[in-house]
């Protein structure tokens, strides 16, 4: 469960002075249903309301706690449910109205029901778009530049750019969203002298790929009379480092002290949650452009809200979005660009039987995952094993877990040219790479095959390949992979940051170290916080924005009410070669069939603004 936010009710006082948020810490699955139950039953209660609230309200406002841990922003909700919560709710035209006799901490507006907090970002969020779409901005002529671009979506794209404010440029793997970038802001940086450009993602991870395709598509030769030095040097930061986010969730950039930038690229879109999109583009200046780069196909954000999706339908916006179509990493008859496809077409209510048999056809037999070498120049492939239906939790998956550890046999060859060699330290950076072209995902956290099981048994099956070499200490060893899982802004680290644990000397003592690739930092062990967590699984929600060569995908019994197409699509696209999918076959056919949709006004509010 999320971090909540509650927003409370106080009589005799105005609303800007009433609104406390409460955050409430975060509880384990198997304690959501107590938690909302408890704390609907709490807040129609005295001081929240002075009226009698039964059964039906603590009713209503529990289904509106649930539908924010799914991630909606509301529900629906009909006149006659909203007399049951009395003064608990308030109507928006009340509050645009300025009617400050009544404060409360649910709205309702157009049929949909808020915690206050959500209504008020997604107002905002709205009013920010509609002040980008409508921004005049200094078009910028692209006569000079004929034969940049060959591809007429990306040629829309650049055409885009150059004369309007909101961009929205998105496309599926390989399509070349980071290709047609590079030549957007190489034009951009010829056209406007001393341009200011930021480039940003919603994680470390993103940030770094963001920032290594960005490099490999400037060094270009069709681009070197563009590119400047400065350009060559931009480096991509979390979207957190961007607007300045402390410890006290408070950006230090915002409406009243904007960005100091021209151009602004957020990359992985679709990450984007409510409270940080609105934060990010209250934050663009005036004169500014925003491009935001995206696979509207893939997850929606862990926290509330799908905004890339709402923007996705917005009429008005159809001037400011560019879908890229053609597949550049996906070649006719490559199979993992085949299963994408087959995962967007499929429709729910479909024959289990019959899907999985057409599966088989068109993408992969089901055999026995076995190890695959990477080569620089491959076909991709796919491998896929079914496990056993209905297992036990006596059930012996040891052989699973060798086939899981097979992707890091070539890890665990380096790590022992590293431990063995007479300068350690030139091995670093050939740790970090041969470590990212593998990883396993999950889809759950907990369970014999979910990401803390998993982690454990990875971690004991490279303790003992290397055990000649190294010994474990406490929870540190070389080779370790960790996870940040918050922000720590004293470290400079952000949830989703990953590293790797070498030993290095320092004043002749040794002591454990982790270098931070995105960050090209090192931290000392003894410094990073307890709940770090070992990283050689990670869940698919937390993969988005990374690339690997080879990916496996686990998909148990255990997790199949929680897959989606969403999922399965991010799962697989995360990886440039190999997937191996590890699933039961009904979950298998959840995550081809399900397809998530949020609950959210954003769409009926920026409408509204944009008059459609």
């Amino acid at each position: 469960m999320q971090f909540w936010a509650i927003l409370l009710k106080i009589k005799a006082a105005k609303l800007p002075d009433v609104v406390k948020l409460i955050a409430f810490k975060q509880y384990k699955d198997d304690q959501s249903a107590a938690w909302i139950s408890t704390w609907s039953q709490f807040i129609c209660q005295q001081p929240f309301s002075d009226a009698a609230q039964d059964e039906n309200s603590s009713h209503i406002i529990g289904q509106v706690l649930e539908a924010i841990q799914q991630g909606d922003s509301c529900i629906s909700a009909t006149a006659q449910q909203i007399q049951t919560l009395h003064d608990l709710v308030i109507s928006a035209e009340d509050i645009e109205n300025n009617i400050q006799d009544q404060i409360a901490p649910f709205v309702f507006d157009q049929q949909h029901l808020y915690l206050y907090r959500y209504w008020a970002l997604e107002q905002s969020l709205a009013r920010q778009v509609a002040r980008l779409k409508q921004q005049p901005i200094e078009a910028v002529n692209l006569s000079a530049y004929p034969d940049l671009l060959s591809d007429e979506y990306q040629i829309n794209a650049l055409s885009m750019v150059a004369k309007q404010a909101l961009n929205i440029i998105t496309g599926g793997p390989g399509t070349g969203k980071t290709y047609t970038l590079a030549r957007i802001i190489a034009v951009l940086n010829q056209a406007m002298p001393n341009i200011r450009i930021a480039m940003a993602a919603p994680t470390g991870k993103a940030a770094q790929r963001m920032k290594e395709a960005l490099q490999n598509s400037l060094n270009d030769e069709k681009l070197q009379d563009l590119v400047s030095d400065e350009l060559k040097q931009l480096n991509p930061i979390t979207i957190h480092r961007l607007l300045g986010l402390g410890s006290n969730s408070q950006p230090r950039f915002h409406a009243k002290q904007p960005l100091p930038y021209d151009v602004i690229v957020v990359d992985e879109a679709s990450m984007l949650d409510l409270s940080l999109a609105n934060m990010l583009l209250s934050a663009v200046p005036d004169h500014a452009r925003l491009i935001l780069l995206g696979d509207a196909n893939q997850l929606a954000a862990v926290d509330v809200g799908s905004v890339l999706a709402d923007l996705q339908q917005v009429p008005a916006l159809a001037e400011n979005r560019v879908n890229l179509v053609n597949s550049r990493r996906f070649k006719a008859g490559a199979l993992i660009g085949q299963m994408a496809e087959f995962i967007q077409l499929q429709k729910s209510g479909q024959n289990s039987a019959a899907l999985l048999a057409q599966f088989a056809q068109k993408i992969v037999q089901p055999a026995e995952i076995k190890a695959i070498a990477l080569k620089a120049e491959m076909q991709d492939q796919i491998q896929l094993e079914y496990l056993p239906a209905h297992m036990s939790t006596q059930f012996d998956r040891t052989a699973y877990y060798d086939k899981l550890m097979l992707g890091y046999q070539n890890y665990i060859a380096v790590l022992k040219s590293y431990l063995t060699a007479d300068e350690p330290e030139l091995w670093v950076m050939q740790v970090v790479k041969v470590f990212d072209d593998y990883r396993i995902l999950a889809a759950i956290r907990h369970g014999a095959l979910g990401l803390r099981q998993l982690n454990m048994q990875m971690e004991q099956r490279l303790l003992e390949a290397l055990a000649l070499h190294m010994s474990k200490q406490g929870d540190w060893y070389v080779g370790r992979p960790v996870m940040m899982t918050y922000n720590d802004y004293q470290l400079g680290l952000s949830n989703g940051d990953i590293g790797i644990c070498f030993k290095r000397s320092r004043d002749a003592q040794s002591q454990f170290e982790v270098y931070f690739p995105s960050l090209e930092k090192w931290v000392p062990a003894t410094r990073l916080p307890k709940s770090i967590e070992t990283a050689f699984v990670l869940t698919i929600h937390k993969s988005q924005g990374s690339e690997f060569t080879h990916t496996a995908v686990v998909l148990d019994e255990a997790a199949k009410n929680l897959l989606s197409k969403e999922l399965l699509y991010t799962a697989i696209t995360r990886a440039k070669k190999v997937v191996s999918l590890l699933v039961d076959q009904e979950a298998l056919v959840q995550s081809l069939t399900i397809k998530t949709t949020r609950k959210s006004g954003l769409l009926d509010k920026i409408n509204n603004l944009l008059n459609c």
